[in-house]
């Protein structure tokens, strides 16, 4: 039943509503189990008669109203009209309740350490009405005994192992909820597999988790090496940067979508590499995919004999800002390799998407910039007229930039403008990826409210927690 608001006293009411549906403490006020002196007890007496109405189906605003003008005589903090907070008032009145039945509430004592092992602990004598070793009295009375209880707290050195215990009576316990966990993550898997190259998946992610977590689930869903994973985040206008282990996984993916890239596999040192005459000719022998076992940094070397994975997004220009189109590439490159060279490898990964009438023999000019994508200032541009563009230093700075995690890597950015990128292409935009299950199943699963159960609560509060020490 519902209790008449007085003028901001909801605080006082949603109290009462408390109180009065505590099973123990209502059965006590309602049926008048509670001993008093005489002449006092008028809070109380006033809160039973309230509780007792609320059983009874008799409630009346005007028992309500008693009760606010009770405890406006007996506290000037709740006098008014004022809002105030419901916690607050729980802890005066219960405390009050203590002074009506001839108990006062505990007062925090000063508390030394107990060894481990003391005889005085067991049972916890001071609850049972025997002397406590710390000056706390007995409640006394049945009806307010169930509304205190005895804590024990333990610290243990985890160096000499000596155990410290101390002693907190209490009256009222703030219990953390427990929250989720986990949060709902999407990476898309650029795959080294023609079926289902561009894949959606949904993680459930540790919030207090790094990116080496994160790299570990990622190749389970991919069923590939952590080692060959490249985690990079990758905006609408291209990327933004890669992940390293050692970064914590809070922002991961809030910035832009998060892709996950399998390297291709490496060919064997020594193989002849030869380029397809146009962008639609087959893949040459030379060029298949070696077994999984070889890995990216097994033919990584410095200068011109070696070779860099690359990281490349398209991107055409309209003369104010960049917008990513087609899907982002992953090659394998020799350090040594011309500019004409990259430019097929780059035309030869889009080939699929280049239109029909596009001719190999107009390739042989300069269709696009390519610039590196590491956010350095100024932007770092590879010259058409290098002989060797990758192996300009800004290369190398950005090997040793690429962070732990995955193969060492340069992002790359190739700029088109909007006439060759439209006749080469047409209209095309991003990759269309493919969403597996578990993108809905996460949504689902982290839309929904996280409950839990008071058990849980006070399972949190008691957990054992390392205490940081301060440097002596």
């Amino acid at each position: 039943q519902g209790l008449r608001n007085h003028g901001n006293t909801c605080f006082m009411n949603a109290v009462v509503q408390c109180l009065s549906n505590t099973a123990p403490l209502a059965e006590v006020l309602a049926l008048g189990r509670y001993r008093a002196p005489a002449g006092r007890a008028e809070v109380t007496h006033r809160l039973a008669a309230l509780v007792r109405a609320l059983w009874t189906r008799d409630y009346t605003p005007q028992l309500s109203a008693e009760f606010k003008n009770i405890v406006s005589k007996h506290s000037a903090q709740f006098r008014g009209n004022a809002q105030h907070d419901a916690l607050e008032f729980l802890l005066w009145l219960l405390d009050r309740m203590h002074e009506d039945l001839g108990t006062a509430s505990p007062a925090p004592q000063t508390r030394g350490p107990e060894e481990v092992g003391d005889p005085r602990w067991g049972g916890h004598a001071a609850w049972r009405g025997e002397r406590c070793p710390h000056g706390v009295r007995d409640p006394g009375s049945e009806d307010v005994r169930g509304e205190e209880g005895p804590g024990l707290s333990s610290l243990t050195c985890p160096h000499c192992l000596k155990q410290s215990n101390t002693f907190d009576p209490f009256l009222c316990i703030s219990l953390p909820i427990p929250l989720r966990q986990t949060r709902a993550l999407n990476v898309i898997l650029v795959l080294q597999c023609e079926r289902r190259r561009f894949l959606r998946v949904g993680l459930a992610v540790p919030l207090l988790g790094t990116v080496a977590q994160l790299r570990e689930m990622v190749a389970r869903e991919g069923h590939i090496p952590p080692e060959q994973v490249i985690l990079a985040e990758v905006s609408p206008q291209g990327f933004l940067r890669s992940l390293g282990d050692s970064e914590e996984l809070g922002a991961a993916g809030e910035g832009a979508p998060l892709y996950a890239f399998q390297p291709p596999p490496a060919r064997h040192p020594g193989c002849p590499r030869s380029l397809p005459a146009s962008p639609g000719a087959a893949q040459p022998e030379a060029q298949r995919p070696l077994p999984s076992a070889a890995r990216s940094s097994d033919c990584l070397h410095r200068g011109a004999s070696g070779r860099v994975l690359l990281l490349l997004c398209n991107a055409v220009s309209d003369g104010h800002r960049l917008a990513r189109f087609g899907p982002p590439l992953v090659l394998r490159e020799e350090r040594g390799t011309s500019w004409e060279q990259l430019q097929q490898s780059i035309l030869g990964q889009l080939r699929v998407l280049l239109r029909a009438e596009v001719r190999a023999q107009a390739m042989g000019v300069p269709l696009f910039r390519i610039r590196l994508a590491e956010g350095m200032e100024p932007c770092t541009y590879l010259s058409p007229q290098d002989p060797h563009p990758l192996c300009h230093p800004a290369i190398d700075r950005a090997l040793q930039l690429s962070g732990s995690g995955g193969p060492p890597h340069v992002k790359l950015m190739a700029e088109w403008d909007l006439n060759t990128k439209e006749r080469l292409f047409g209209s095309i935009q991003e990759e269309a990826v493919e969403d597996a299950e578990s993108v809905r199943l996460q949504q689902q699963a982290h839309r929904q409210q996280p409950s839990c159960t008071l058990d849980e609560c006070f399972q949190l509060y008691t957990k054992e927690e390392q205490v940081r020490g301060t440097p002596g």
